[in-house]
């Protein structure tokens, strides 16, 4: 069963970077409609039947009296295979905004969260390492919810894949670090493009800093930045056609 309703914007990853500040800042604006929670993780869902989705439970996360721009944030779209798949099926024209962090500083965070969880119970250096061969024990195979540090950090072949099904000005590119540092530039900039009015004025603000874990090893940031070196050139290539 489906209805003809449908959201406007989706923001769509990359996870620890700055999704949920984000969602904060616009659950504040009075032209915006968020679902009920921050993440609705509908898309990502494999136990429901894609061949004949029902829309209404996803939509019952959104009140429907008024008339906003409704939108969620679910990062873990952009990564989870045949999300964007499903998420072309439900809405061919809708806004996508990605989030983006240096992966090496996104990795780490993903990391010290897992951890302080209970769920990791590797090393920084190890789960960054070998501990990447558990995803090739997973379903479906070679991904993994929890243990995706380094692989989630690919922007590069993420955007290629929302790229070849979606238009181009579909698509808004944010950095996480822009949003700490100038939120107001960087809303205004999101409301411009889901064809909201300005956004309120909002001042920087923090959430789920997480556990203090100590400090990176050098190693393991240039062991980071070496493997991610070809994916943030491509990205940097993809980023200038969005321009």
């Amino acid at each position: 069963m489906s209805d003809h309703r449908r959201i406007d914007f989706i923001v769509m990853g990359a996870q620890k970077a700055g999704t949920t500040a984000l969602f904060d800042h616009l659950s504040d604006d009075p032209a915006l409609g968020l679902s009920k929670v921050k993440e609705v993780h509908f898309f990502d869902n494999d136990a429901l039947d894609w061949a004949t989705p029902d829309y209404g439970p996803y939509h019952d996360q959104f009140d429907w009296t008024g008339e906003q721009i409704r939108g969620e944030a679910t990062p873990i779209y952009v990564y989870w295979p045949g999300s964007l798949e499903r998420i072309a099926a439900y809405r061919s024209d809708i806004k996508l905004i990605l989030m983006l962090r240096d992966p090496v500083e996104r990795a780490w965070s993903h990391w010290r969260m897992e951890a302080a969880r209970g769920v990791e119970p590797l090393a920084f250096a190890q789960a960054i390492r070998r501990g990447r061969q558990r995803l090739f024990r997973g379903e479906p195979w070679g991904h993994h919810r929890e243990y995706s540090y380094v692989e989630r950090g690919f922007y590069g072949d993420q955007l290629d894949r929302v790229l070849r099904l979606f238009a181009r000005d579909q698509v808004l590119v944010l950095q996480a670090e822009d949003l700490a540092a100038d939120p107001n530039g960087v809303l205004s900039q999101f409301n411009g493009f889901v064809g909201a009015p300005p956004p309120p004025i909002s001042a920087p603000r923090k959430v789920h800093v997480g556990q203090d874990m100590g400090q990176m090893d050098r190693a393991d940031r240039d062991y980071l930045a070496e493997l991610y070196a070809p994916d943030q050139a491509r990205l940097a290539a993809l980023l200038e056609t969005l321009r």
